[in-house]
C-alpha cells in the first residue's frame, strides 16, 4: 500500500488549553474537522516544551520537525529571508513591529498601533527608515515592511561584525537564548536594548539597535502617513518595537533529505515563508493582503489540493483563531474555526479524489482569558483510515488521554507520522 499524501495543518492559536474555563475547539461548530477526527489517534503535544509560550516561529519548525534548542537562530533572519531583504554575513536582523507610543516618555499605547496600519501605509513609513545611517556614518539601517504592521530590519557596520545576542525592545517579549517568550505581564514602555553576552558584538549591537529606536521616533512621529492617521482618528505609528534578533540563518539540512519526503507549504506569513525556505520547503504563493477571509480559505485548499498531486505532505498554515484569542473575544475565536472548517476543510473534503491523511494541531495555545500565548499543550491529530475509529472531536478534552499520549516536542511529530502511516 502506498503511503498515503499528508495534509499537516496547523490551526494557529486555536487552542485554549487544557484548563481554560471554556474552549473555543470544544464549543465550535466544525463538522468537517470532527469527520477527519472519527477515524485516527489523538493525543496533547508541547510543541516546544513543558511550560514554554513559544512564538510561531519557533513554534512552526518545531511542527516541521527542527527542534528550536538545536536549529533556531532567531527570527529576524527567517523574517528577513521571507521578506526577500538582503542579509549578509556580519550583519543582525530582528523582527519588527510598528507601534504607538508617547514620544516624550516612550510609553507604548498600542504595541500594534490599533492594527489598523495598512501594508500601503506602512511601505511609506519603511521608506522614510531605510538607508538610515547609524553611528556617525560606520552603522546602517534596512527596514522593509512586510504586512500591516510588521515590518523586518537589518542592521550592519561597516568596519565590524555584529551579534544576534540581544535582548528586545518590545517589552512583551522576553529574549531566553535564541527564542524570545511572551510575558504574561509587563511595563508598557519601549526596553532598551541590552547585550546578552559580554562581548564587542553584541555591545555594539545594542548601541545601534537602541540608537535606531531612537531615530525612528524622530522621524515616524511627523510623518505624513501619521499626520493622516491623526485626523483620521486613528493611532500614529510612530515608533518600531524589536524583537527577535539573529545573525545567521538555522544550519539545517533540507527537510527533503532529513526525511524523505517532498513538501510544499502554504502559509500567510513572512516568517513562515522565510521558515519553508531555510528548510528547502517549496513554498506556494497565496496573495493575502486585501482578501476576504472566506475566499483566501477556499483558495488556500485548492492550492493544498493541487499541490499534493506533486508533494507527499503539504503543510498549511491558517491564520484566524489567534488574534481574537489575544483580544479575549471568546466568540471572535469560536467564529474564526468555525470560519476555517466551513471554507477550507469543506472545500478540501468536497474535492479530494485520492488516499491522504491529516495532521491537525496548533502552533500554541493562545488561551482567550489570558490574552497571550501560553506553555499549555495544544491537541494533536493523525487521520487515515488505516488508524481505526478515532475520538470524533478535535478538542483539548477529546485529545486527553487519546492513545497518542503526550508527545515531547513538535520536532517529534513527523517521525510519529510517518510510523503511523502505511508507506
Amino acid at each position: 500500500m502506498a503511503r498515503p499524501k499528508v495534509f499537516y495543518v496547523v490551526l494557529d492559536g486555536a487552542a485554549d488549553g487544557p484548563e481554560a474555563p471554556r474552549s473555543a475547539l470544544e464549543e465550535a461548530s466544525k463538522p468537517n474537522i470532527d469527520f477527519i477526527a472519527g477515524r485516527g489517534a489523538c493525543g496533547l503535544l508541547y510543541v516546544v516544551g513543558r511550560g514554554v509560550a513559544p512564538e510561531s516561529d519557533a513554534a512552526v519548525m518545531s511542527l516541521l520537525g527542527y527542534d528550536p534548542a538545536r536549529y533556531y537562530t532567531g527570527r529576524g533572519p527567517l523574517e528577513a529571508l521571507g521578506a526577500g531583504l538582503e542579509f549578509r554575513d556580519g550583519e543582525v536582523a530582528f523582527r519588527a513591529n510598528f507601534a504607538t507610543v508617547d514620544p516624550s516618555t516612550k510609553r507604548i499605547i498600542d504595541r500594534r498601533a490599533g492594527r489598523s496600519l495598512t501594508s500601503r501605509e506602512a511601505r511609506e513609513l519603511a521608506r522614510a527608515l531605510d538607508g538610515m545611517e547609524l553611528a556617525g556614518g560606520e552603522g546602517y539601517a534596512r527596514f522593509a515592511a512586510t504586512i500591516g504592521h510588521r515590518a523586518v530590519l537589518v542592521l550592519g557596520h561597516r568596519g565590524s561584525r555584529l551579534s544576534g545576542m540581544v535582548s528586545n525592545s518590545d517589552p512583551a517579549y522576553e529574549r531566553k537564548g535564541h527564542l524570545s517568550v511572551a510575558r504574561e505581564r509587563f511595563e508598557p514602555y519601549i526596553a532598551r536594548i541590552e547585550p546578552l553576552e559580554d562581548t564587542p558584538e553584541a555591545r555594539l549591537t545594542a548601541d545601534l539597535a537602541n540608537e535606531f529606536t531612537v531615530k525612528a521616533i524622530e522621524v515616524l512621529d511627523g510623518h505624513p502617513v501619521n499626520e493622516e492617521r491623526r485626523r483620521r482618528g486613528l493611532p500614529p505609528a510612530n515608533a518600531v518595537l524589536l524583537r527577535d534578533a539573529g545573525d545567521r540563518l538555522p544550519p539545517a539540512e533540507p527537510f527533503a533529505e532529513k526525511f524523505g519526503l517532498r513538501a510544499a507549504s502554504i502559509v500567510e506569513m513572512v516568517v513562515e515563508r522565510g521558515i519553508a525556505r531555510a528548510l528547502g520547503i517549496n513554498d506556494v504563493p497565496v496573495e493575502v493582503e486585501g482578501r476576504d477571509r472566506r475566499d483566501l480559505l477556499r483558495e488556500e485548499a485548492l492550492k493544498a489540493l493541487e499541490a499534493a498531486r506533486s508533494h507527499d505532505l503539504v503543510y498549511v498554515h491558517l491564520k484566524g483563531p489567534d488574534e481574537p484569542g489575544h483580544d479575549g473575544d471568546f466568540e471572535g475565536k469560536v467564529k474564526a474555526i468555525e470560519e476555517i472548517d466551513k471554507y477550507f476543510f469543506s472545500t478540501l473534503l468536497d474535492k479530494l479524489d485520492f488516499d491522504a491523511a491529516f495532521v491537525i494541531t496548533s502552533d500554541h495555545a493562545t488561551p482567550w482569558h489570558l490574552r497571550a500565548h501560553s506553555g499549555d499543550p495544544v491537541p494533536l491529530l493523525v487521520s487515515h483510515e488505516s488508524l481505526g475509529r478515532g475520538p470524533g472531536r478535535l478538542s483539548e478534552l477529546a485529545c486527553r488521554g487519546g492513545s497518542l499520549g503526550v508527545v515531547e516536542g513538535g520536532w517529534r511529530v513527523i517521525p510519529l507520522v510517518l510510523e503511523k502511516l502505511p508507506s
